[in-house]
């Protein structure tokens, strides 16, 4: 409500002088205005005994007056909308003034019955907080007594855990105890045979027997004598290596015996079965390694041919990696291309691997050629002019092999005389489909 009433009172002080202005403003404008209307009557006067530079300044006046009185014009007409905003504003300053007047007023009897309910609320809080005292220390009271009796149930319960664990390790000593016993027994009657011996005091068990005749009585000994267990290891041991007597032993001998010269004789005859395939394996491999050198000179002189002729160009050999044992040597490609180094297998690229490999299979074919020979996607890594050399050195061979290739190449589809192709019909199923090059070209 003050700010409100601050704020309206600014405002209308701001309509006082917005008002002030307007005034100024209104005398301005009709000062300007006499002085436009005797600066028309002084050009009309010498309009007609002045000379022209005189009406011109004449006319120069009365066009700086027009535009200085348009100029307060607008600057009345700005005072006048301005004081009509702050009119507005006043007014809606009035009317909220007003509210807030009214709700000041609702407020304030708000408050009024507010603090008549907050007296009362402390009148009860007072009573209340009497009754609370005494509750309180008869609570602390209670809180003392009972953290007494959990420290009490506490030091109980510690002591009761004690005796319960000295409980168990007694009932286990017993048990343990026992076991040794009923084991000492058992051990006794097993080295001794049935003996006589003597319960112990508050030893449960079953009454003994009516073996005592055939019972053995046992000395008693309160104190065993010095080195009695040495003694019964030693004998221990003893009676082990002795073991049982065997009345079949001399049976057994003799069937034994039978037994080993039988496998006597047997191993003698694995000795020379073993002497003799020795002497057979020393021969293959001394035919192995006689073909295998002969067989390599081959292939390694066509190689040579081959990738030449694949490659239009270049050299490359084939090196035992291991010349002294034939038996489990390695073969090593070393090939020179056209322009380049030589430099092993594994540094050419994928197509000049290729072509290297089918040198290779083709150098093998030469010296040992098979019925047939199937080629999967050998030439898929060749350029066309590669392409060109393979496809004539297969057609070269196929005088001798039966060539199977898989490729998507057309160079070397050209180069065949039945070709095997799948296609899907409309249905989306697959069709097998041949043409036989050979009956094409004599029908062309």
């Amino acid at each position: 409500m003050e700010r409100a009433t601050q704020q309206a009172e600014r405002v209308a002080e701001q309509v006082l002088a917005l008002r002030a202005t307007l005034a100024d403003l209104e005398a301005t404008v009709a000062a300007r205005s006499e002085e436009q209307a005797r600066a028309e009557a002084a050009v009309q006067a010498l309009a007609g005994n002045q000379s022209a530079a005189l009406v011109a300044k004449a006319q120069a006046a009365w066009a700086a007056a027009e535009v200085e009185r348009r100029s307060q014009e607008a600057l009345l007409q700005q005072a006048s909308e301005a004081q009509q905003r702050a009119e507005a504003e006043l007014t809606a300053r009035e009317q909220r003034l007003a509210g807030l007047t009214a709700e000041h007023t609702q407020l304030a009897a708000s408050l009024a019955e507010l603090q008549s309910s907050a007296d009362d609320l402390q009148t009860e809080i007072d009573r209340l907080a009497a009754q609370i005292a005494p509750a309180e220390a008869e609570v602390d009271q209670l809180a003392a007594e009972q953290a007494q009796a959990e420290e009490k149930e506490a030091l109980i319960r510690r002591q009761l855990h004690r005796e319960e664990a000295w409980h168990h390790q007694e009932q286990l000593a017993l048990e343990r105890a026992r076991d040794e016993l009923e084991r000492l027994r058992r051990e006794i009657e097993r080295e001794l045979g049935i003996v006589a011996l003597e319960p112990g005091a508050g030893e449960a068990g079953q009454p003994p027997l009516p073996i005592q005749s055939l019972a053995e009585s046992l000395p008693v000994v309160t104190v065993p004598p010095e080195g009695l267990e040495e003694d019964i290891r030693r004998l221990r041991a003893h009676l082990s290596r002795l073991g049982n007597i065997n009345p079949d032993a001399p049976a057994e001998y003799e069937e034994m015996l039978e037994r080993h010269a039988f496998l006597s004789a047997q191993l003698a005859d694995l000795n020379d079965a073993v002497v003799g395939l020795r002497q057979v394996i020393a021969e293959l491999e001394t035919l192995m390694e006689r073909d295998f050198s002969r067989t390599f000179e081959q292939v390694a002189r066509r190689f040579r041919e081959y990738f030449t002729a694949l490659f239009g160009g270049g050299s490359a050999r084939l090196e035992l990696t291991d010349p002294d044992n034939l038996s489990t040597t390695g073969i090593e490609i070393i090939a020179r291309l056209p322009g380049k180094r030589a430099q092993s297998l594994a540094l050419l690229s994928g197509g000049e691997r290729s072509l290297t490999a089918a040198a290779l299979i083709f150098a093998l074919l030469e010296v040992n050629p098979p019925p047939f020979c199937v080629l999967d996607e050998v030439d898929a890594a060749l350029d066309e002019a590669n392409v060109g050399r393979f496809r004539e050195t297969v057609k070269a061979l196929s005088d001798r092999t039966q060539f199977i290739l898989i490729t998507h190449n057309r160079g070397t589809v050209e180069v065949a005389d039945m070709v095997y192709g799948i296609s899907m019909r409309a249905d989306g199923t697959s069709q097998v489909l041949s043409l036989n090059m050979g009956e094409l070209s004599e029908v062309a």
